[in-house]
């Protein structure tokens, strides 16, 4: 009889406590709790970079962390049919050089640096039968598909790809197959179902069909699945969401299929036997853009996502929570913006702010509520702060009157005035303890020349002293880390001009660093000057957007589930904590849990 060493590799254990690592798969008895254990890897969606150009209906090709995006609808823009190309970092959109052809519901596939684009629709002239090939720099146009086509699904590389399906004209639907060599098409079998809007995987010899429309007015989405074997096509086991404008990744026997209508946000998963629905995406969408593969793919843009710019990356890990997450927490009792936070997620403190007026209330959170805590000397918001809630730190700001220098300690019950500022601002951060803090950047009044500051000040206690410039003077600004190891980043660098500049100081000197993902003002930060997090802001809209920062780079994690600026923040990369902000004014709290945390550990069972 096979046994579960002569399948997998390694013999069931005998373990006292769970592996923190090289667990995936393993199976063990834990002779503590008396049960069978494994560790089992779950996936997650996380928001990615905007493209530059919001559109769907566009094509797509390459990886999670090298893709080509191409073509699209702009509507309501007009003309509705684009052209651009923008390729994908695994972080951000650039912009590259454009297509020959603009066109819409064209399909795409191959590699960020060997792509092909296929057939679509031009508003106003009808489908097309152009194809271009890419070369990661520029598009060639080269032998078209012998029928113009439209809404057709794609898979494979450049020099043998596979197309099928889409429509050829107003009132018909195709189930043709058509490979292509590099040079030229040849017709392969056809599909059993007839269909548009469909979705595919894998290669041109062992390729993976689902989904689609069998009609041309969106009223016959279907959940048939059929296998390709380079000849011929064979129905196999169904989608669990019938739907249409889906999208796809992976091979023919490990496959993902997400978005599309209906559904919205489905998401499954294919073994080679059977579709297994996991975790939904962030934004209900169809007429997506997509690449990579089933454990990690990325969704591009689609209707119903407005704007139409918006890139969410799956990613499967046995990791739990695998990109992190943000939860509800209990609501201010004054709702505001432009207030200060310190602290811990569990031990937070939000200072000042404005209401429908300057306000100097003081709360402090339990892990769970907010509760009224000593009220500010002088009343004031968008002020730099520092501390813990029971030893915190207040300064500068806006008052009625205009900017302030004074500064103000927090005891946990009492506020007491300390040493002033040398120069009266607002708009600006901080970062530290009470008696061991920096602040930086600002602004000193409206219309007043170099307004945006690039100087930092040190506070030792007692008096503030001043330090090394900011390389980007700026206001609006996020920030983490201590007196001697500090990090700034976004803001407004001039006006009207938002920055994702990021800068690290060392206790005297300022050092440019990778930018974040997205530029933004009046965003909130958290953690420490490797491990900091960064959330919320404006660009100039609300956003709910945050990233993470390794000491290296910036990575974008989940969004916060309201969107806002001019927010407060408190806590650790791995346990943040996210209050108030506006506009308008919000009394909102959330609770963030970093990602990768431990092993997604599951209890074996007879059920």
């Amino acid at each position: 009889m096979t046994t579960y060493k002569e399948i997998f590799g390694k013999y069931v254990l005998n373990l006292a406590s769970d592996p923190t690592s090289d667990a995936e798969g393993q199976i063990w008895y834990n002779t503590t709790s008396g049960t069978f254990k494994s560790v089992v890897a779950t996936g997650a969606w996380t928001s990615g970079g905007n493209l530059n150009t919001a559109r769907y209906a566009l094509g797509a090709a390459g990886t999670q962390t090298a893709a080509a995006a191409f073509g699209g609808d702009k509507n309501p823009t007009v003309p509705r049919q684009a052209n651009n190309t923008e390729l994908y970092s695994g972080y951000t959109w650039v912009n590259g050089n454009t297509m020959n052809t603009a066109r819409t519901t064209l399909t795409g596939l191959g590699t960020q640096t060997a792509a092909l684009g296929v057939g679509g629709y031009i508003p106003g002239t009808g489908r097309s039968t152009a194809v271009e090939k890419y070369n990661g720099s520029t598009w060639t146009s080269v032998t078209g598909i012998p029928t113009a086509t439209n809404n057709l699904a794609g898979i494979g590389i450049q020099t043998a790809g596979l197309v099928f399906g889409g429509a050829t004209s107003p009132t018909a639907i195709t189930n043709a197959t058509l490979s292509y060599n590099g040079t030229s098409w040849t017709a392969g079998g056809n599909m059993s179902t007839t269909r548009r809007i469909l979705a595919g995987s894998g290669t041109n010899t062992a390729g993976l069909a689902f989904g689609g429309d069998t009609t041309l007015g969106g009223t016959g989405p279907v959940a048939t699945t059929e296998s390709y074997n380079g000849t011929s096509w064979t129905t196999v086991n169904n989608l669990n969401t019938a739907r249409y404008g889906l999208a796809g990744a992976g091979t023919q026997t490990l496959a993902l299929a997400f978005g599309g209508n209906p559904g919205g946000t489905a998401t499954e998963i294919y073994d080679g036997t059977s579709w297994i629905t996991v975790t939904s995406m962030g934004s209900g969408r169809y007429l997506i853009g997509n690449a990579g593969i089933a454990t990690a793919a990325l969704a591009v843009s689609g209707s119903g996502a407005s704007p139409y710019n918006r890139t969410e990356e799956y990613t499967q890990t046995s990791l739990s929570p695998a990109t992190g997450a943000w939860a509800s927490g209990g609501a201010l009792s004054t709702a505001r913006r432009g207030l200060t936070g310190a602290g811990t997620q569990t031990a937070g403190l939000a200072s000042g702010g404005f209401t429908t007026t300057v306000v100097a209330n003081t709360e402090a959170y339990n892990g769970t509520s907010w509760t009224a805590g000593g009220n500010l000397g002088t009343a004031r918001y968008i002020t730099a702060g520092a501390g813990t809630q029971t030893a915190a730190l207040i300064t500068g700001g806006y008052v009625p009157t205009g900017a302030t220098n004074a500064t103000e300690k927090y005891n946990g019950t009492s506020w007491t005035s300390s040493g002033n500022l040398g120069t009266a601002r607002y708009f600006f951060s901080g970062c530290g303890t009470q008696t061991a803090a920096i602040a930086f950047g600002g602004q000193t009044g409206p219309g007043v020349a170099n307004s945006y500051k690039n100087n930092t000040e040190s506070f030792n206690g007692t008096s503030w002293t001043v330090g090394g410039n900011l390389n980007t003077g700026r206001e609006q600004i996020g920030s983490a880390g201590t007196q001697t190891a500090g990090l700034c980043f976004g803001g407004t660098a001039s006006a009207g001009t938002f920055t994702a500049a990021t800068e690290s100081y060392n206790g005297s000197t300022w050092t440019s660093l990778n930018s974040m993902n997205t530029a933004r003002s009046l965003l909130a930060g958290a953690g420490t000057q490797t491990l900091a997090l960064g959330f919320g802001g404006g660009t100039p809209t609300d956003t709910g957007a945050t990233e993470l920062y390794n000491g290296t780079t910036w990575i974008s994690a989940p969004p916060m589930a309201t969107a806002r600026q001019n927010l407060g923040g408190a806590g650790t990369q791995a346990a943040g904590l996210a209050f108030g902000g506006g506009s308008p004014n919000v009394a909102t709290t959330e609770a963030w849990t970093g990602p990768n945390t431990s092993n997604n550990y599951k209890t074996i069972t007879t059920s």
